[in-house]
Order: C-alpha cells, then structure tokens, then sequence
C-alpha cells in the first residue's frame, strides 16, 4: 500500500471510529467497539483501494464513498437518507416554498415504490390514484431499486406539466399508465357536513399546519348547528399524516385526560409522551373514526389515541403503519443525515411502524370493477 492510500485508510479509519464512538449527535458517552468493526473498516478500505488502482476506467474517489455511504444507509429503512450539501438545501427551499406536485405521499415498501395515500383533491386522488398502488414506471424508466428522494423529484415538476406513472394494483391483470397533470398542491385540510341535523361529520385529509385552527372552527359551527349534536364522525381515510404537533393537538380536543402518543427511540433525547389535558369544551358525544389502507402516520397517531383511551369506535380497514420518526442531522459542509430516529406507540403501548391500527368494526372496501381489471 502507498503512502497516499496508507493516509486514505488512516482517514477512513479515523473518521469512523470517531462516528461509532461518539454516535450520530456527538454524544459524550463511549461505547465498545468489537473486532469485526475494525475488521470490515479495514476490508473497506482495501477494497476501495483495488478499486482505484484496477478499476478499467479512471474512478471518482469522492463518487465512490457516496455510493457506499448511500448504500449503508439504504440497509437501514426506506425514509434514512443520506442528503449532499446541494439535497439538504434543495429539501429546505421545498418545505418553503410552493411546488407543482401530484398530491401522493409515497414510500418504499417490500423494495416497491408505493403509494401511502393520494391527498384528496389533488392531481393525483382526481386521476384515481388509491393507497397501495405499486408505481412501476415513471416516465416510461423503471423504479426498481429508486429512492424516496429520486421518486419525489422525479414526480414534481413545473405547474401544468405532465408526468406518466405505470402502477399495479391489487387484482390488476397488466400494469396501467396514468397521465396526471402537475399542480400547485393547495390543500383544504377539513371539511365538515350534518347529517339529520344532529349527525357532524368531520373530513381531515392531511395535517397540515393549519388543520387544527381548521378543526376547531369546524367543531364550532356543528355545534351551533345542531340541537343536540348526538355524533361525530371523523373521517381519516386517505390521510396521509403530516405534522405530529397537529396529530397530538387534534387528539387533545377530543380528550380531557390520558396520554396521546408516545416517541420512543434509542437515546433518551428521543423519548417523548404527549398527554391531553381538560379545556373544558371536549365534545361529550358519541365519536366514529373512519379508517383505511390510506390512513397513515400522523392520522393513525389520532386513530390509536381516541381508541386505546376508549373515546371512538375505529371503523374501517388496517391502517397503512407508518410510524417512524426521522430527525435531520446537520454535517460538516452542508451535507445531511435523515436518519430513523425514533417510532411512535399508541397510549396502550401498541407500535403504529409496519402494524398499523386495527379498527374495532373492520369494513373491507369494495372496488369498482374498472380497479379489478386494470382498464377504464
């Protein structure tokens, strides 16, 4: 070995004893390292080594650690990312500013490209995009072994451009080509109608930083209109979650007491409860909480918190189980770490990741006939 890849491989060593020592936040506290670390570190390192000296074609050092750094967090789960100085500042003008887009919340699920659930009012819930929907082609390219990341970036695009997505859906005979039209994504978080006059029904299809103020706005007109109001149902079907805050809030105006969520994760900093307290104008009667394979991580935070403190009856289908939190580690140059930090458990200690929730009274949804073959 040479001294430029002696040096190289001091580096890489160096760099990642200091990782595991001190961990993913710079943590004070040391942990025990075994043998076999030091001994893949050093297989790493020369194979990285062999690769730059007999690779047929000149090869880009820098490209090929980020490969490997892509590669290790991609073991992880679907949402861990690992984001260059150029993603990290794109992802931050995005939660900023406005985009055209096609109103889905998309995961990686069973190594498929998956819809979590289509945003109602949107592009794509207006095209018949449904929870579950495998996207197997974006534009006539593949999505085998994509990424989150490439995914969204691939899916969003100027206003009033068109993008092409290929799904399979179950019972499907032949994969489908939906055209959908981009569009900025402005979304109405509740929507409220009364039934009998004495019925509210309470749509929330996304929990966005307005749902709340939302909701209590719709509490109060139901409640002005009805005498008495002997009901609610509060429909999350196809909500594909958003801001915990929102979810935690939310849950509180139906809970004077008990606890909402809990966050559990491997650090101690990571642990969190969030607990309802008494305002004195929690509506007192009857609640429904309709449910489905679209209702997703912060709605399903809702769903567990009215169930297990006996506030709802849970109607529907198996919610999708998506229960991960993911904290945003800066790093030195701009670069980025989304990393899976912690999850979320219902107030009975139930975890929402891959289980999702159970509804009390199931309802499996019937499918128009066109889902069941594949054509219009």
């Amino acid at each position: 070995m040479d001294n430029r890849s002696r040096k190289r491989a001091f580096i890489l060593f160096a760099v990642f004893g200091i990782l595991v020592l001190l961990g993913p936040y710079g943590d004070s506290r040391v942990s025990a390292v075994d043998r076999s670390t030091y001994k893949s570190l050093k297989t790493f390192s020369e194979v990285l080594d062999m690769v730059e000296k007999n690779y047929v074609e000149p090869v880009d050092t820098e490209k090929l650690m980020q490969g490997a750094i892509n590669g290790m967090i991609k073991s992880l789960d679907p949402h861990s990312m690992y984001m260059t100085a150029e993603m990290h500042k794109e992802l931050e003008v995005e939660t900023r500013g406005s985009f055209g887009g096609l109103g889905i919340e998309i995961t990686i699920l069973k190594d498929v490209l998956t819809v979590v659930s289509p945003i109602e009012d949107t592009p794509a819930y207006n095209a018949g995009i449904k929870a579950g929907d495998q996207i197997i082609k974006i534009d006539d390219v593949s999505t085998k072994d994509i990424t989150i990341t490439e995914a969204v970036k691939k899916l969003r695009g100027p206003r009033d451009t068109k993008v092409t997505i290929t799904i399979m859906r179950e019972g499907f005979t032949k994969p489908k080509d939906i055209v959908i039209t981009r569009s900025i994504i402005k979304i109405k978080a509740v929507k409220t109608k009364i039934y009998d006059n004495q019925i509210g029904y309470i749509r929330i299809a996304t929990f966005q930083e307005r749902a709340v103020e939302e909701l209590k706005k719709a509490l109060r007109e139901i409640t002005t209109k009805t005498n008495p109001l002997a009901g609610i149902v509060l429909d999350l079907r196809n909500n594909p979650g958003g801001l915990l805050n929102q979810s935690v809030e939310v849950s509180d105006l139906f809970l004077k007491s008990g606890v909402i969520v809990t966050t559990r994760g491997r650090t101690p900093g990571m642990e969190s409860k969030a607990v309802a307290k008494n305002d004195g104008d929690e509506p007192t009667c009857p609640i429904v909480v309709l449910v489905n394979e679209g209702t997703a991580s912060a709605s399903e935070i809702v769903s567990g918190a009215l169930q297990d403190n006996g506030r709802a009856v849970i109607l529907g289908a198996q919610t999708f189980g998506k229960g991960s939190v993911q904290t945003v580690i800066p790093m030195e140059g701009g670069a980025a770490l989304k990393l899976t930090t912690a999850k979320y458990y219902t107030p009975k200690g139930r975890s929402i990741q891959a289980e999702g929730i159970t509804p009390d009274i199931a309802v499996k949804q019937i499918r128009p006939p066109e889902d069941r073959n594949g054509n219009d």
